[in-house]
C-alpha cells in the first residue's frame, strides 16, 4: 500500500495525503519518494487539475523525517562505488523536489500549477524540505508542533535541498540557527523567522490551502531564485555584507566544533559555494557535500548512536518480557537537588508524586524547585500559570511515610550513606504494597549491597540520574545480583514516561558512566602533577570533542566530592588503589579551600558572580610545567583511552551487555566526543589493531592503567570490529 494518495475535488484542486502505514508520524521511504513523484506527474499532466495541496493523514504532524535505510540502499546501488550511488540517489531526489518547485512552468516562468504544503503539525527534516520546494507553506496553529531541520544534531545536514532553499529564502545569517544549531520552532515562531508563510486555525488549514491554490497567479508560484534579478537576503559571499556574514559564520563554526564535526564544515561549504552559482548548480554542490558527509565514518557513527541506537533504546530494545509497568504514583525520598529534580520531571510527565523529607521545610523547598522552574518557563513563554498549577498539584510534599501507600515505584535519593539508605529502605517497605518497586538513586554505592537492607531484593534496583535531572538526557539503570525482570521493566517504562534515554547495566563499582568518567578526570589531574601545562590539557580535551576539559569538569562536580570518592575507593581497594598522585593534587586544593565552582575557587579562578576567569595562576607555581611539553595528540590519547579502556573492560566483565548502551550512554551521560559515535564506535573507526598499538605505547610510557584489555587484543587479532562482533546484526546472525 502506498504512503501517498491523491483525490481531486470538483473545483480541480488535488489533495495529496501522506499517511505512512503503521507509524504515528510520517517517515519518507525510498518507495515513498517514487510514489510522490508519480502523483506529482499525474497532477501536472491532468488539465482538469488546477493545483495541488500536499498534506498529512496524521493528526497533529506532517512528517518526522526520512527512513535512513534510504542512505544504505543508495550506497548499495552502485556496487563497489558507494559515493557514486549516494550522489546519484541524492540528485534523483533533488529532481523530484525541483519538479514540485517548477510545477510545469516553461522557461519564461509561465504555465505552472500552484502547489501548497499544508502542515498539520510537526515537520522535521525531509518533512520540511518538501514544503520548502512548494510555492506556499501554510501551517496549522499548534503550539506543540516543531518545525525545523535538526539533521546537524545527528552528524549530517539537510541534503535534500533544504540547505540551499532555506538560505536563498532567508539569507545565510537568518538561516544559520536553523541549519547550524538544528533549532526547532513552533508554527508561529517559524512564521516570524520566515520559514513558513501563514499560520491558520487547524480547522481552516485545508480550506485556506485550497483558497490559495485557486487564487494563485503565475507570479505567486515563481520562487525568488528562479526570477530574474534575484539577490540573496543579506548579500552573497562577494557582497560586503555577505562577506562579513560568511567570515563570522566560519569563525563561529570552528569555535564551536573545534574542527571535529565534519557536517558543520560541509554545510557551510555547501552554502558558501552554492551562493555564488545558479540554483540548479547549487543543488549539485549541496549533493556533493552531502555525499562527502555521508561517506565520513564520523557521520555514520553519529547517525548510528544518536539516532538509530538511541531511538531503539528509548523504545525498549533491552526491556525484558513483563506486563506494562507504567508508573501511576511515585514516591521520592529526599527533597534535595536530586530528589527535587526527579519530582519535577515526573510531575511534568503526569505522574502523581509524594515528595518526602525528614523536615516539612525541606520537603516544601523541594517542591518549590518545581515552582521556580515553571516560573522561568512562564517568563520565556514556554509555560502558563495554569500549567504550573497543574504540575504543582501533582506533588505532595510531606514528612509522612504513610503517604507512600499506593505508590507503585519508590525512588530513594537521600544522602550517599549506606546506613541512611538502609534505614529509609526499611521504613518505606513497612508501608508500601507488595508489588511496589524500590529504586535507589546512587552514583557510587553497589546496588547489591544496598539491597541487603530490603526484604525483597528482586524488587530492588538502581536508577542513577545525572545532575541536573531536568537537563540531562541519560538515566542509568543498575541491576543488582537478585534484581528481577519486573523491576527492570518498571524502571525502563518509567524512564520512557519522563522522556529520557535509558541504559541498563549490571552492578559493579561506579557502574558504567562514573567508571569511565573518573579515569578521564584523574588523567587530567595526573598530568598537572607531572608538569603538563594545564591549558594544554584543557584545550586538548576540547579539540578532540570533549565538552569540558577534565579540570573544568572537576570544578563543576566539586573537588570535595572527588576527595570523598577517592577516600572511599582507596578504603575499598586497599593495596590495589593506584591514584595517590591524583589525590595529592585534589587534597591540596581541598586543603586550600578551593572546592570548585561552588566555592568560586578550584582549578579555575572565578569572579564574585561565579563567572570563570581562567586557570588559577598558582597552579603552575605549585606544579611547574616542564620545558618540553608533550604533543597535543599524546595528551588527547591519554584522555580518550583512559575512558575507552574502561568501557571495554565494562563490556568484558559483563557490566555492559550491549555496546549500543555503551556508546549512547557515553555521549549522553558525560559528553564523550559525540563526533566519534561513542567509545566503541571510536575504536572501530581507529581499528582495533591500531588501538592496541597505542595502548602498548601508552603502557610503556605511562603505566599499567593503559594495558590492553584481553577483549580488545582478541578483537584486533581476529581482525574484527566491536560492532561487527557485538552489534545487533552480529547477535542476530
Amino acid at each position: 500500500m502506498s504512503d501517498f494518495s491523491m483525490k481531486t475535488d470538483a473545483d480541480g484542486v488535488a489533495t495529496i495525503t501522506w499517511d505512512t502505514e503503521g507509524k504515528s508520524m510520517n517517515v519518507m521511504s525510498q518507495q515513498g519518494f517514487l510514489d510522490l513523484d508519480a502523483l506529482i506527474d499525474k497532477a501536472l499532466a491532468d488539465d482538469k487539475i488546477k493545483g495541488v495541496v500536499i498534506t498529512s493523514g496524521k493528526d497533529g504532524s506532517f512528517a518526522g523525517g526520512m527512513d535512513l535505510n534510504i542512505i544504505a540502499k543508495m550506497k548499495e546501488s552502485a556496487g563497489d562505488n558507494p559515493a557514486k550511488g549516494l550522489f546519484e540517489g541524492i540528485m534523483a531526489t533533488h529532481a523530484i523536489l525541483r519538479k514540485i518547485e517548477r510545477a510545469g512552468m516553461d522557461d519564461k516562468n509561465k504555465g505552472g500549477k500552484p502547489i501548497v504544503a499544508a502542515l498539520s503539525g510537526t515537520a522535521l527534516g525531509i518533512g520540511l524540505e518538501i514544503p520548502l520546494a512548494c510555492h506556499r507553506i501554510i501551517a496549522a496553529e499548534n503550539p506543540k508542533a516543531k518545525i525545523g531541520l535538526p539533521e546537524i544534531m545527528v552528524g549530517i545536514f539537510p541534503g535534500m535541498g533544504g540547505t540551499t532553499r532555506l538560505v536563498r529564502k532567508m539569507g545565510a545569517m537568518a538561516a544559520s540557527p536553523l541549519l547550524l544549531e538544528g533549532k526547532l520552532n513552533d508554527p508561529k515562531k517559524a512564521k516570524s523567522a520566515g520559514v513558513v508563510d501563514e499560520v491558520v486555525p487547524a480547522e481552516e488549514l485545508l480550506s485556506r490551502a485550497k483558497e490559495w491554490v485557486l487564487n494563485a497567479t503565475d507570479a505567486d508560484i515563481v520562487k525568488p531564485w528562479d526570477a530574474k534579478g534575484y539577490k540573496m537576503p543579506g548579500g552573497e559571499p562577494y557582497h560586503p555584507a555577505g562577506f562579513m556574514t560568511f567570515v563570522g559564520a566560519s569563525a563561529m563554526v570552528t569555535g564551536k566544533t573545534k574542527g571535529v564535526y565534519p557536517a558543520a564544515k560541509a554545510l557551510l561549504s555547501a552554502v558558501y559555494e552554492g551562493a555564488m552559482v545558479p540554483f540548479d548548480t547549487a543543488l549539485k554542490i549541496e549533493a556533493r557535500w552531502f555525499t562527502n558527509v555521508l561517506m565520513n565514518p564520523s557521520s555514520s557513527a553519529m547517525i548510528r548512536s544518536l539516532f538509530i541506537n538511541k531511538e531503539a533504546l528509548e523504545k525498549g530494545a533491552n526491556r525484558p518480557e513483563a506486563p506494562d509497568q507504567t508508573v501511576k504514583k511515585l514516591g521520592v525520598l529526599g527533597a534535595g537537588m536530586m530528589g527535587a529534580g526527579i519530582a519535577l520531571v515526573s510531575a511534568q510527565a503526569g505522574i502523581e508524586i509524594v515528595l518526602i523529607d525528614a523536615k516539612q521545610e525541606a520537603a516544601d523547598k523541594g517542591k518549590s524547585y518545581t515552582a521556580d522552574y515553571m516560573d522561568k518557563g512562564i517568563k520565556r513563554g514556554k509555560a502558563t500559570e495554569e500549567k504550573k498549577q497543574q504540575i504543582l498539584d501533582r506533588i505532595t510534599a510531606t514528612t509522612d511515610y504513610d503517604a507512600l501507600r499506593g505508590c507503585d515505584l519508590i525512588i530513594e535519593a537521600v544522602f550517599e550513606d549506606p546506613g541512611v539508605k538502609a534505614e529509609v529502605t526499611q521504613k518505606v517497605e513497612a508501608v508500601i504494597g507488595d508489588d511496589c518497586i524500590f529504586a535507589t538513586n546512587t552514583s557510587t554505592l553497589p546496588i547489591s549491597e544496598l539491597a541487603k537492607a530490603s526484604k525483597r531484593a528482586e524488587q530492588f534496583i538502581g536508577i542513577h540520574f545525572f545532575s541536573p535531572v531536568e537537563k540531562m538526557l541519560l538515566v542509568e539503570i543498575i541491576k543488582g545480583k537478585e534484581t528481577g525482570n519486573t523491576a527492570v521493566a518498571k524502571a525502563l517504562d518509567y524512564v520512557r514516561q519522563i522522556r529520557k534515554t535509558p541504559i541498563v547495566v549490571n552492578d559493579a563499582r561506579f557502574f558504567y558512566a562514573n567508571r569511565c568518567i573518573i579515569p578521564y578526570i584523574n588523567e587530567g589531574v595526573r598530568m598537572v602533577r607531572e608538569g603538563v601545562e594545564p591549558a594544554l590539557i584543557e584545550n586538548a580535551a576540547k579539540m578532540v570533542g570533549m565538552p569540558l576539559g577534565p579540570l573544568q569538569l572537576t570544578d563543576e562536580t566539586s573537588i570535595d566530592l572527588g576527595v570523598k570518592i577517592a577516600k572511599a575507593t582507596k578504603a575499598a581497594m586497599g593495596s590495589d588503589y593506584d591514584n595517590d598522585d591524583v589525590d595529592e593534587v585534589l587534597f591540596w586544593l581541598a586543603d586550600e579551600g578551593r572546592l570548585g565552582r561552588k566555592a568560586n575557587a578550584g582549578f579555575y579562578s572565578y569572579d564574585d558572580k561565579g563567572k570563570r576567569q581562567g586557570l588559577w595562576g598558582d597552579l603552575r607555581a605549585k606544579y611547574t610545567p616542564y620545558a618540553d611539553q608533550p604533543d597535543v595528540t599524546e595528551v588527547q590519547h591519554r584522555l580518550l583511552f583512559a575512558q575507552v579502556l574502561e568501557a571495554v573492560r565494562a563490556l568484558e566483565e559483563g557490566v555492559l551487555e550491549d555496546i549500543r548502551e555503551g556508546d549512547v550512554g557515553a555521549i549522553l551521560g558525560w559528553g564523550f566526543a559525540p563526533w566519534s559515535g561513542g567509545p566503541f564506535s571510536w575504536l572501530d573507526m581507529m581499528g582495533a589493531a591500531k588501538a592496541v598499538e597505542h595502548c602498548d605505547e601508552l603502557t610503556t610510557t605511562h603505566g599499567a592503567r593503559f594495558e590492553t584489555p584481553a577483549l580488545l587484543r582478541e578483537t584486533a587479532e581476529k581482525g574484527q570490529t566491536f560492532y561487527g562482533r557485538f552489534g545487533t546484526d552480529a547477535k542476530a546472525a
